[in-house]
């Protein structure tokens, strides 16, 4: 009975393997995925700077929000316009001193 069985196995296997619509599908797969133009490891490239792109314009935004937000703060209040200036430019009033701090 066990001698039946393993030999039915190996020629279900054989049939199969030896299919030719078996062989054809396996040839086309296996080109497709590591022969073609678009094959697996290009593809997960292209995926991996994608998510970086994205990640990127994620940043991009928030920064482009936080310069707008700024913008509106230098148009609209002149406090934040004289702060902003007296940081970025070093500008002074007549008859004071700037000292100026660097950090190493």
């Amino acid at each position: 009975m066990e001698a039946v069985k393993v030999t039915g196995i190996k020629r279900k296997t054989g049939k199969i393997i030896g299919n030719k619509y078996f062989l054809t599908a396996l040839a086309f797969a296996i080109w497709t995925g590591y022969f073609d133009q678009n094959d697996w490891f290009t593809l997960q490239q292209h995926k991996r700077e994608l998510d970086k792109v994205n990640t990127s314009i994620a940043y991009l935004q928030t920064e482009i929000d936080r310069m707008n937000a700024e913008k509106t703060g230098l148009q609209s209040d002149t406090r934040v316009l004289e702060r902003y200036a007296r940081e970025n430019y070093r500008m002074r009033q007549d008859g004071e001193d700037v000292y100026v701090i660097e950090k190493k």
